[in-house]
């Protein structure tokens, strides 16, 4: 079982949650370091989550969940509703970077995650779940790439895949049915010749009998 579904399953499944993504994460520092899942003593990994309740009204949280070293245990730490966030900060809007800001109204982040491309995942779901849940003002989206911010294409994509697969097959299935049809048909066509040529051959038989 990966990390995440770990964390899915003690942290979010007991309480009637789905989780929908998750970052790991850590600080930004004025020097920057190689990013360490863990290091020394006391250390920890951190995950920023999005997750969301299974019973209507939905209600979507951010929460901050923590493995100590040595533990294989979660947990869980800070947690803000969809609402209370106010702005997610890309950092760069030309490139792909690790680097990104959350800030809510009582609260300012400032993270480095683990990949770029982990980093633009979580902001791309958490875009469309804030277009999708947010009941009051939608947080602003800054310095993001515009890639992130045109709709739930990550599902969308993986969707299209889905369907390009079921096409494929489909196709495929056809392609078969087509090549069955066909060798069903040489088949009866040689199974007619057969018989053709056995009622001709058992003519010819009593012809020479008589």
């Amino acid at each position: 079982m990966s990390v995440k579904s770990a964390i899915n399953k003690e942290v979010f499944i007991p309480h009637d949650e789905k989780m929908l993504v998750a970052a790991q994460v850590k600080r930004r520092t004025k020097k920057k370091i190689p990013f360490l899942a863990t290091g020394g003593q006391g250390d920890y990994m951190t995950f920023i989550c999005i997750s969301v309740t299974n019973k209507k009204p939905s209600c979507v949280s951010i929460t901050k969940v923590k493995q100590f070293q040595g533990s294989s245990a979660f947990a869980k730490r800070s947690q803000w509703t969809i609402d209370q966030l106010r702005q997610v900060n890309g950092i760069d809007s030309n490139k792909d970077c690790p680097e990104f800001d959350l800030m809510f109204e009582n609260a300012f982040d400032q993270w480095v995650a683990c990949s770029a491309g982990e980093k633009c995942t979580f902001i791309q779901i958490l875009h469309h779940t804030c277009q999708r849940y947010s009941s009051a003002q939608k947080p602003d989206f800054v310095n993001c790439q515009s890639k992130l911010l045109g709709g739930n294409s990550i599902l969308h994509s993986a969707a299209d895949s889905v369907t390009s697969a079921v096409q494929k097959a489909s196709q495929a299935l056809n392609e078969r049915g087509e090549r069955l049809g066909r060798a069903e048909e040489r088949t009866a066509d040689m199974m007619n010749s057969a018989e053709q040529f056995s009622v001709t051959a058992q003519k010819l038989a009593m012809k020479h009998k008589c």
